[in-house]
């Protein structure tokens, strides 16, 4: 099974352009985010099982396919993972939401643990965790393992932007984890950014320095 997935529909490519561009207004850059998280939650959620059900349509009863009841947890790292989850609950309203709290030391580049609140099911669930950005790999690490010390073992990562290097750290470290991006570029700088990347999500989706 193919564990990196790279969505290179035109849409995504489109809007991930406007991102990367330092021009883009942070109200324009929030509504990409939304809107590419949307279509990869979509094709993340591809999978997920279903059962035939029969209904009465206008005209007929008939036989139709729904989702059978799976659970659904949507996590985003904060916090600019909060803005990919948004986009998310648009296709799966109904979906749980939690939520990890990680920065990454600025000297040591190592994920540092500040908040963490998972829905009370999520041992049970499908769980599409959500980070813009993944430059070292590191801190979508520590959150998948706080998933798995919850009981999570279903896991799917979402981000819209990652390195090279950090999908090999994700993948080597979770071999059963999949993951879905808009991109992956092929370098980090010595700040810890993507490059050619977009900058700090976080502050660009925010306004924030």
């Amino acid at each position: 099974m193919t564990q990196v997935h790279v969505m290179d529909h035109p849409l995504i490519v489109h809007k991930l352009s406007l991102m990367r561009d330092k021009c883009t207004g942070s109200k324009e850059f929030r509504e990409a985010v939304s809107e590419i998280s949307s279509l990869l939650c979509y094709e993340a959620s591809r999978e997920l099982p279903m059962k035939e059900v029969e209904i009465e349509t206008p005209v007929s009863r008939s036989k139709v396919s729904i989702i059978s009841g799976r659970k659904i947890a949507l996590v985003a790292v904060l916090r600019s993972g909060m803005g990919m989850v948004e986009g998310a609950l648009k296709l799966i309203p109904n979906a749980k939401v939690g939520h990890i709290g990680l920065y990454r030391d600025p000297k040591t580049m190592q994920p540092v643990e500040y908040y963490c609140k998972l829905p009370t099911d999520v041992a049970t669930s499908e769980v599409l965790l959500f980070d813009t950005m993944v430059a070292t790999g590191g801190t979508m690490n520590a959150a998948i393992q706080f998933l798995r010390n919850h009981g999570a073992n279903n896991i799917k990562v979402l981000c819209i932007l990652a390195s090279a290097n950090a999908v090999k750290v994700i993948t080597d470290e979770n071999p059963d984890v999949q993951i879905y991006c808009a991109a992956v570029d092929n370098d980090v700088n010595e700040s810890g950014y993507i490059v050619p990347g977009m900058g700090d999500a976080g502050n660009r989706m925010y306004g924030t320095k």
